[in-house]
């Protein structure tokens, strides 16, 4: 593990008062994606990043329309225009059609323009853990509802307990049927690393410990995985999970398609390091916007029907976990630019 933290502390140690653009980028890379495979690209031409989507990287059981794969670009692209104004490079994020559509971040003129959501980028992660079970505070709350608030993007902050407990019910339906499916588990578990030196080797997945999972010898783990992986024990340690949550938090975007998707992201990515700079933890549970057939129950849930719900979290007052590792940036250039 000692090698582990270090390689993880280089990427997300802080970024310099002047630093070159390759470096920005490296912070942009510290953004949430599906079980990490960090699915993006980036090109840089004159006065532009390009995010692109790299569908070698697809999750095609869990993410068969590339839902989550736009999202992730939505997350690197506000990563990286936070940090990029914090250090006197302001610009504005946007959506280009062209090809399969990205994410494209248009450099502007200005001064820097630091940020409570920018000093969080590298202390953000999914914390997959107990939370316990304190309340946030409705002026947190408001405060988190305010960072998140993208145009195209609807927020529905979930405290009460009987909506709770439908939720919850709908994770654990979700998750039981996402365990039933063996495409879907051998998915998962190709991108399960079992101990440190695996998540070095990557860079990416979902590190056990990263879990609250013991790091495991190369062998043992997928056995123990195979052993161990049940319907029964994910859905008792979800519904513990929720209960030691103080909320749940449903993105909706207005539109279903790839702009609208990256807008989900940008949202997504700004309540997570508000959260974060609130000393507030948080973690996806996807499953009932993952499978079709309960998205519907989700969306009349948060009372907008007829819409499809893009991202379901938790969060609350929890531990710090190790962070997940991270690969160095793909760039290119266009003809003529200079990396």
């Amino acid at each position: 593990m000692d090698a582990y933290v270090a390689a993880v502390a280089a990427t997300r140690s802080e970024l310099s008062a002047q630093p070159a653009l390759p470096d920005i980028i490296r912070y942009a890379t510290l953004a949430a994606s599906g079980h990490n495979t960090q699915p993006w690209r980036f090109r840089l031409s004159q006065g532009r990043v390009d995010i692109l989507p790299d569908t070698a990287l697809r999750t095609p059981i869990v993410d068969p329309d590339d839902h989550h794969l736009f999202v992730s670009l939505g997350c690197a692209a506000e990563n990286l225009a936070l940090a990029a104004a914090a250090r006197g490079l302001p610009g504005e994020v946007g959506f280009d059609p062209a090809g399969d559509g990205c994410a494209a971040f248009s450099f502007g003129k200005g001064t820097s323009q630091g940020s409570a959501l920018f000093d969080a980028i590298p202390a953000r992660q999914s914390t997959r853990a107990d939370y316990d079970g304190r309340p946030v505070s409705a002026a947190d709350l408001r405060t988190l509802a305010a960072a998140a608030a993208v145009p195209g993007v609807n927020l529905v902050l979930i405290t009460d307990q009987p909506r709770r407990d439908k939720v919850r019910d709908l994770i654990v339906a979700g998750n039981s049927a996402q365990l039933a499916d063996p495409a879907f588990v051998r998915e998962l578990k190709h991108w399960i690393r079992f101990n440190p030196r695996q998540a070095i080797e990557t860079g990416d997945g979902l590190f056990s410990v990263s879990s609250g999972n013991p790091a495991l010898p190369d062998g043992l783990g997928p056995i123990l995985f195979d052993a161990t992986f049940t319907a029964k024990a994910e859905n008792e340690k979800y519904a513990r999970q929720l209960k030691s949550s103080a909320g749940l938090a449903v993105f909706m975007a207005q539109q279903e398609d790839h702009d609208h998707w990256i807008r989900t992201g940008r949202a997504c990515q700004r309540f997570a390091l508000q959260a974060t700079a609130l000393g507030l933890r948080h973690a996806f549970v996807n499953q009932p916007v993952e499978v079709a057939s309960l998205r519907p129950e989700l969306a009349d849930l948060v009372g907008m029907p007829r819409r499809r719900p893009d991202l379901l979290m938790r969060f609350g007052h929890g531990p710090t976990l190790p962070f997940s590792a991270r690969r160095p940036a793909r760039i290119a250039a266009a003809a003529g630019v200079a990396t």
